[in-house]
Parts: C-alpha cells; structure tokens; sequence
C-alpha cells in the first residue's frame, strides 16, 4: 500500500475491540430478534394469530410467516449490498439495525385475531417480513467489519465474532421467555406444557418490547465505528460499481452458486436444531404425531445447554479455518454432519441421555460449520462487490435451507410415524450437496480483501487475489 502522502493525516482506525464488538452485538440483535419470533411461533402465534381446529395446522400457518421471512432475505440482501458497495459499510450497518428494531418492537404490540381477526396475521405478515428484509443487510455487512479490520493471519477468527451473535441472540432471547414463563405459571392442575392465560395475555410481547433497548446500545456501539480502510481505497480509486448486483451477477455467478450451496447444510442444520427440535420435543408422546413429551421449560434448558457448545465451537472454528484453511476444515466438519443424520434418530432413542448427546452434537457441528462462513463467503468476492455478493449467497441460502426446512421436516416427521429417522436423511442429503460445492470451491484463505493488492498472510503459499468480472 502506498505511504500516505508527507504531511497529510493518517486516515482513522477502528480500534481491535470496538470491531470485534461491532460486528458481534449487532448480529447478537438481529437473531435475538429472529429467535424470539421463532419461539413464540412454537409457544403462543398459532394461538394468538392463526386460531385452526387442527393444532398442525395452525403450527404450519405460523412456519409460514417465519418462512415468509427467509423469502424477504434476499430482497434485502440486495438493497443492502447496493448501499453497503456504494456508500459503505457502516452507514448500511446503522440503517439495517434500526429497521429489524422497530419491525420487532411492533410485533410486540400488534392486537391478536381475537382482537382485529385476519388484519392481525396481516400485520404479524408485514412485520416479519420487515425483519426479514433487515436481516438479509445484517449478516454480511457485520461480517464484511470484522474480516475487512482483521490482522494478519486472523481473519477467520474475526469472522466468528458476528457468527457469535447466533448463539448468544438464542440463549438472551429463550432465557428471557423462560424468565417471563416462571413470573407467569400456569394455575394448579393446568396443563404445565402449554403457556398461561398471563403469558399467552401480555407476557409474550414482553421479549419483542426488550428489544428497543438492544437496538438502542447496538446504535450507539455501530455509531463510533469508521468506515474500513480497504472500501475506502476502493471508493477513492474510483473502483465503486454503479450497479453492484450486475457487477457480481455478471463476473461472479460461479461464486454466487458456490456460496449459496457452500451455506446450505449450515442452514438446515441450524433450524432443524432450533425451530424443529423445539416442536419435537414439545409434542406429546401420546399426540397423533407423537413427540418426545418435554415440558417446555425443561427442554429449553436442554437447548440452551446444546447452545453453549454452539457458542464455544464458533470459536474454536477461527482458529482451525485460519490454520488449516476454510474448504479443509468445512469439508470434514459437513462430512461429520453427513453421519451425523444418519444417526439422529438412534441417539434420540435413548432416553433423555441421548437427546442431551444429540443436541450438544448437533450444536457443536452447528459452531464449527456456522464460524468460518463469516471469513469464507466475503473471501469469494472483490471489494466493490462483497456486500451484495456474499449477501445473497448467504441470504438465498435462507430460502433453500431455512425457508422450507421446519414444513419439510414436519412433513418427514408424520411420514416417520413420530420418528425423525427420515428428518436426519434430510440433513443429510443437504449436507452432500453442501460438500460437493467445497470439492467444487477453491481455497480462499490467502485471498485479499483488498482489490489489487497482496494478501498477507505470513503464509507460505503464494496469495492471490479475489477474481472475477467487475
């Protein structure tokens, strides 16, 4: 890079942690936000907003408006890209916040069907669709602080730091609806699974409510961050496209598929162990599709526990995709959750023991194929384009995995007669397509992010640079 001219100022530095706390709490928001629509649609909205005389009806109806979600993802991702490779990162950053802030404290005060009928799914539609919408800019421009910022050599640990966020949004967002579930009990001799007229009355929107506080330091964290330095040559050599998405449509369309599929397991894997798993263990042993018959409180403490390992295993994945390279490292991790469908049912068959092994196993692969992503998928593209590029291929992913994982996996649940056997051949077969994109990908730990120039990586494999039209 050339020496700053004699006499001009050094142009600002984000300090290491300001980065690392940037990129962590927004995304902490943001699926705090996604995670507590995902519990509420299990617990309370196909009560509350899709009233049916079938319970499996209902439930799907409200998989539908979390799905509907997944769909409105990639529109954001694209709307977001063009802002975040045309204006820059932070200014997106701040704009996507706010946004999935204000759908998510509005959900917390929308009148139920009783109260307004269909105008009330209606508006829970608009809402989860808004959040959607300001996930789909989240994720990738969060991602895009903490590689763009990172040292030499450590930019897949600094990419973990917004995938983070997943794990700890969960453990706030349920251990707050566990929180509000024991200030408001059932009555005595009520069933002790299903929620109280308390919590199904108000106590829901407490969590959704909690989240303007969250925006509001989220805000003001993002607000003190200044624009990376390598946009910032990029911008200042003229190198920002004027239509990002043809850009990257037109000169990247192999790594626009290549994420996509590269994200696929990941995202399977992720909802079934969230959304889905919190069904299954929810449904009665006795229910017409039988389940495993947990208490609601019960097992999620049993997720939470699995959520820990998330956690600890989105860290530990930095380091082994920095040493070891991303595809390396991502190919044997997807080969384990490869195996690790095939026998999910069998843990599952026993006993508490073995739902405990199954959760802290799926969560674990789910730290170790989730850390990475956030170094990989922006490594796929050039400057001028990485917001939008990685942006959809992580977002396009949603609707491929995550969209139609929780119907597919309930319609494979009936078809099993209450066993998830063929749930877990489902994972399995996304994560075979998973890994035939890392055979097909390439290597991207020596790539730069920095358009023209050198990574360097104190590696001794000659680096490259990212490739593609512009």
């Amino acid at each position: 890079m050339p020496a700053p001219a004699p006499g001009s100022a050094p142009a600002p530095v984000n300090p290491r942690s300001r980065v690392l706390v940037a990129s962590l709490i927004g995304t902490t928001i943001e699926f705090y936000d996604f995670y507590i629509y995902a519990t509420a649609a299990v617990l309370v909205f196909p009560q509350l907003f899709f009233p049916s005389s079938d319970p499996t009806t209902a439930l799907l109806s409200s998989f539908a408006v979390f799905g509907a979600a997944m769909v409105a993802r990639p529109i954001g991702a694209v709307v977001f890209g063009h802002l975040g490779d045309r204006l820059g990162r932070k200014k997106t950053l701040v704009v996507s916040l706010l946004t999935m802030g204000v759908a998510t404290f509005l959900i917390g005060v929308l009148p139920t069907y009783a109260q307004v009928g269909w105008v009330a799914t209606a508006l829970l539609v608009l809402m989860r669709l808004a959040q959607g919408f300001a996930l789909g800019g989240e994720w990738s421009g969060a991602a895009l602080v903490a590689t763009e910022n990172a040292p030499s050599g450590k930019r897949a640990l600094y990419g973990t730091f917004p995938q983070l966020g997943a794990p700890l949004g969960f453990i706030i967002g349920n251990g707050l609806f566990l929180l509000m579930g024991a200030l408001l009990p059932s009555a005595a001799g009520a069933d002790p699974s299903q929620p109280s007229d308390a919590f199904l009355g108000w106590g829901w929107r407490v969590p959704f409510l909690f989240s303007a506080v969250m925006v509001a330091i989220g805000l003001w964290v993002r607000s003190r961050l200044v624009e990376s330095a390598v946009f910032t040559r990029t911008r200042a050599s003229g190198g920002v496209r004027r239509l990002p998405l043809a850009t990257v449509v037109r000169g990247h369309g192999r790594q626009l598929v290549l994420g996509t599929f590269i994200m696929l397991a990941t995202y399977v894997l992720f909802y079934l162990m969230t959304t889905f798993s919190l069904s299954y263990g929810r449904a009665a042993k006795d229910a017409a599709v039988p389940g495993l018959g947990y208490g609601y409180t019960t097992f999620v403490l049993m997720l939470i526990f699995g959520v820990l390992f998330f956690a600890a295993f989105t860290l530990v994945s930095g380091p082994l995709a920095d040493r070891y390279g991303r595809r390396t490292t991502l190919i044997w991790i997807t080969a384990a959750i490869v195996v690790f469908g095939l026998v999910w049912a069998p843990l599952i068959g026993l006993g508490t023991l073995g739902v405990v092994l199954w959760l802290v196993l799926g969560f674990t692969l789910m730290g170790l194929t989730f850390g990475p992503m956030g170094a990989l998928l922006p490594e796929l593209f050039p400057t001028s384009v990485r917001y939008t590029g990685s942006g959809i291929s992580y977002n396009v992913s949603s609707i491929l995995g995550a969209a139609v994982a929780p119907f597919i996996a309930v319609a494979l649940w009936e078809a099993g007669d209450g066993s998830p056997w063929l749930v877990g051949v489902y994972l399995s077969a996304m994560a075979v397509l998973t890994l035939t994109a890392l055979l097909l990908g390439k290597e991207t730990r020596h790539v730069s992010l920095d358009d023209g120039e050198t990574a360097r990586t104190g590696d001794r494999t000659p680096s490259v640079t990212a490739t593609g039209g512009s």
